[in-house]
């Protein structure tokens, strides 16, 4: 199985970054976490992501606030998708990051999630990946259907209580 690369632009990402390590190791899938920024250390960033796939890395996550350029950043220098995370920080609701992450240049596509939506990231990235891993589809397919389930549950634990 190939692995996904989780880039945060500074240390203090890590608390929401840890969430899509927390769901790639739910799903068994191997992973490596980096701080690059693509402000503070443009050249290390960009030899990260020209060397990705050789690396052996099948997607990255970029998670950056503010300016957020990190996602665009390793996306013009990797053929491989990359998925940003717009992060909310100290002044910020994240909607600079968010504009900054979605708003790319034809011809460098990046997919972007939810601001601070790093657990939503990681999913895509299995998602990604199970196109070409059945048991990884199947890890997905057994995780809607529980979640299914739990949602009908609390349903009828709702319309009990109120009927």
């Amino acid at each position: 199985m190939k692995k996904v690369g989780i880039v945060m632009g500074s240390k203090s990402d890590l608390p929401t970054v840890e969430k899509a390590a927390d769901v790639l190791r739910a799903y068994g899938v191997e992973f490596e976490v980096r701080v690059l920024s693509a402000h503070r250390c443009p050249e290390e960033a960009r030899a990260f992501a020209a060397s990705a796939r050789e690396n052996g890395f099948s997607v990255l996550i970029a998670a950056a606030g503010m300016a957020a350029h990190l996602a665009g950043a390793l996306a013009a220098n990797t053929t491989l998708p990359v998925i940003g995370v717009p992060l909310r920080a100290a002044g910020s609701d994240g909607t600079d990051a968010l504009l900054s992450t979605v708003m790319m240049p034809s011809g460098i596509p990046v997919a972007t999630v939810a601001i601070d939506g790093t657990k939503n990231a990681a999913l895509l990235a299995v998602e990604i990946l199970a196109l070409s891993d059945g048991e990884l589809a199947a890890k997905l397919t057994a995780a809607r259907a529980a979640d299914r389930e739990k949602t009908l549950a609390a349903d009828r634990e709702i319309r009990e209580r109120f009927s």
